[in-house]
């Protein structure tokens, strides 16, 4: 009986002791199961400013050896001059093996939210239709976000504002209570402006055109061959379904 007492008042010490680590692992902006929030300062173009909570879980698609990339993410801010919460969700997509996104900046017209996006690999950079500029433009239009052409982003919005690379710096971030503007920006170096006539680019290294066969696979387009004919043989080939099978897009009028 005393050995059972006692072992009942160690695990009633380790299961206090766990609870103090959780609570000062998420005060110090450590998430459990493998992920991080701060609070971050982003510098707008009126030179105003506004916090934003950020977060990101790990887990996505990585080599043996490496530690997980980052699977999710998303920005939670307050519209100024209201109660209003908004949230910009950057979820798991099982087709890319994590998220879709580079958070670049956060800007504010008018009471409008936009959100500056890069696609996060080649995977995302396909799924997304391959921008040129590379980037992918978001508008709230005060019930979602929606997807807008480099034309519908306002012209005052020139700068990047998130810190970006929040994988990397994750030591230096969550060391703050606050993220400051200033720190943003030594975090970001070089990575300061939203490049509007920027192209895609596509030499040495760059990213090569895929289909996605809808059934979690990509396909480079030089798999798909040189005729209509031999792309609907590889489509047959590799059960692609005629929702996903290209041929149609890639040899129109040469049936």
């Amino acid at each position: 009986m005393k050995m059972n007492h006692r072992w009942s008042k160690q695990i009633a010490k380790l299961g206090f002791l766990l609870m103090m680590g959780a609570s000062m692992n998420a005060d110090a902006g450590f998430l459990g199961f493998g992920g991080t929030n701060w609070k971050e300062e982003v510098l707008l173009h009126d030179g105003s400013k506004i916090v934003v909570k950020r977060s990101q879980s790990y887990g996505g698609r990585h080599e043996i050896g490496q530690s997980g990339t980052i699977k999710e993410q998303e920005i939670t801010f307050t519209l100024p001059n209201t109660d209003k919460i908004l949230t910009f969700k950057d979820e798991y997509d099982e087709n890319i093996g994590g998220r879709n996104f580079l958070l670049l900046a956060l800007h504010l017209l008018n009471g409008t939210p936009y959100i500056v996006a890069k696609p996060w690999l080649c995977l995302a950079e396909n799924k997304w239709g391959r921008p040129s500029p590379p980037y992918v433009f978001f508008k709230h239009d005060g019930k979602l976000w929606q997807r807008i052409p480099v034309a519908e982003l306002p012209v005052e919005f020139k700068t990047i504002n998130l810190i970006v690379d929040t994988k990397g710096d994750e030591k230096a971030i969550t060391a703050q209570l606050i993220v400051t503007v200033d720190l943003v920006k030594k975090l970001n170096g070089d990575s300061k402006t939203i490049q509007r006539d920027a192209v895609r680019y596509e030499g040495p290294g760059s990213c090569s055109e895929m289909i996605h066969d809808g059934k979690g696979g990509w396909h480079g387009i030089d798999l798909f061959g040189k005729t209509y004919e031999a792309c609907i043989q590889y489509c047959y080939r590799k059960k692609i379904t005629p929702q996903y099978c290209p041929c149609e897009k890639l040899f129109k009028g040469e049936k």
